[in-house]
């Protein structure tokens, strides 16, 4: 009997790759889905592809879509500083829509695929204050997924899973060594360089690193 399948949403990132060894774990076949979607931090899409083939993903695939065309947030618009400090409230790095878009293609793709579990690495504990991170944002969009879809109103239930929602940092660190996910091979700077290292400045660097120190194991982020 074959596994069942899954999309899992991959970043290059640190969480999202935790989460397709969390998949992995549970004996699904993944698909993994990324997006180009006019970010500034770039390296984070070959760090996707690469972590998706070490890791023996069935199939990747990036789609190309153009969020900088709306703008207003410092990881599509250029003309918009990635902050380097702390800031209060919803921070400028938040991506209109993001993980609503995201989520939105990765439906259609688990329905041509006939999976029924989409993974996804957002976090409402050690995260930046997106408000598409929330445990209510994944419930609510899971309700409209089976109202929305032939699969839905044919009783093949879909459901988004997000394992890490309730994790810290330090503890979502601890389960990817568990699991053997080698952090080497992700990229989560905000602006990381064409090498893929990172600026060890921005608010995604900073909740980065404090996990490795709380986890107290070795940080092998390469930082310019």
């Amino acid at each position: 009997m074959s596994n069942p399948k899954a999309v899992v949403l991959v970043s290059g990132g640190l969480d999202s790759t935790t989460v397709l060894a969390m998949a992995q774990q549970q004996k699904f076949d993944c698909y993994t889905l990324s997006f180009d979607y006019g970010q500034r931090h770039r390296a984070e899409l070959m760090a996707a592809e690469n972590t998706s083939k070490t890791m023996g993903a069935v199939e990747h695939k990036v789609v190309k879509l153009d969020l900088g065309t709306i703008g207003g947030s410092a990881l599509t618009d250029e003309s918009i500083d990635v902050p380097e400090e702390e800031t209060e409230g919803i921070p400028i790095t938040y991506v209109p829509a993001r993980n609503t878009v995201f989520l939105a293609i990765a439906l259609g793709w688990a329905e041509v695929l006939g999976a029924q579990r989409i993974f996804v690495g957002v976090n409402a504990v050690d995260y930046s204050g997106y408000p598409d991170c929330r445990p209510e944002f994944i419930r609510a969009f899971e309700v409209m997924a089976n109202l929305a879809t032939r699969s839905g109103v044919e009783g093949q239930t879909l459901s988004i899973d997000a394992p890490l929602i309730d994790m810290t940092k330090a503890e979502i660190v601890q389960a990817g060594v568990a699991l053997g996910v080698d952090y080497s091979l992700t990229v989560s700077c905000y602006q990381a360089d064409e090498q893929g290292r990172a600026c060890g400045k921005c608010d995604s660097c900073r909740l980065r690193r404090q996990g490795f120190v709380e986890a107290q194991l070795p940080d092998p982020t390469r930082y310019v």
